[in-house]
């Protein structure tokens, strides 16, 4: 059994090397397991936020092409993916909330991206007591994801844009500073 095994054998067991009870957050062995297990999942959050930004770009690259040329050019399977499936099917909520950033030209209020929805998907917004905060909610997820930035407008409130380019900033509007959190 690899070092690593052993030690998160000891701590499942909750015994040390001598058979007695230990207490795991003085034990250095235990320290350094939790300590290895925390860089590792800050590195796949981090591997995470870059994937979700790169399948941001390459979407958002998709639809802009399809934007131009029509849906036709783009395969069954591909619609699917970039949730412009024409079939009976209602994308989810969230997918109509990406979808509304990713065609969208500018940042946008949650408000705005009620409305938006209302009028290209209404049934999604049928089943929520408060749409505007289930919106509210979902766009802060996707700023968790990496897949969205936030930023404060002129009037005091957030507004939201899809992040093509991890490198891209929104500038505030009216006046070019920048003004959005860093994810």
């Amino acid at each position: 059994m690899e070092p690593r095994g052993e030690i998160m054998e000891s701590v499942r067991n909750g015994v040390n090397g001598n058979g007695s009870k230990n207490m795991p957050n003085g034990d250095p062995h235990v320290q350094e397991v939790v300590k290895a297990a925390h860089e590792e999942l800050r590195q796949l959050m981090r591997q995470r936020a870059e994937i979700m930004k790169r399948i941001g770009t390459v979407k958002q690259t998709i639809v802009g092409l399809a934007n131009l040329f029509g849906d036709n050019v783009l395969s069954e399977e591909l619609l699917e993916l970039v949730d412009r499936k024409s079939s009976g099917r209602q994308p989810g909520f969230t997918k109509a909330c990406r979808m509304v950033l990713m065609e969208a030209n500018r940042p946008l209020g949650a408000r705005e991206v009620c409305e938006e929805i209302q009028q290209r998907v209404p049934p999604v917004l049928l089943h929520h007591k408060d749409p505007l905060a289930s919106v509210t909610t979902v766009l802060n997820r996707l700023v968790e994801y990496g897949e969205a930035q936030t930023m404060v407008k002129e009037n005091g409130r957030r507004a939201w844009q899809w992040v093509a380019d991890p490198d891209r900033r929104i500038a505030r509007a009216g006046g070019g500073r920048d003004a959005i959190s860093e994810t």
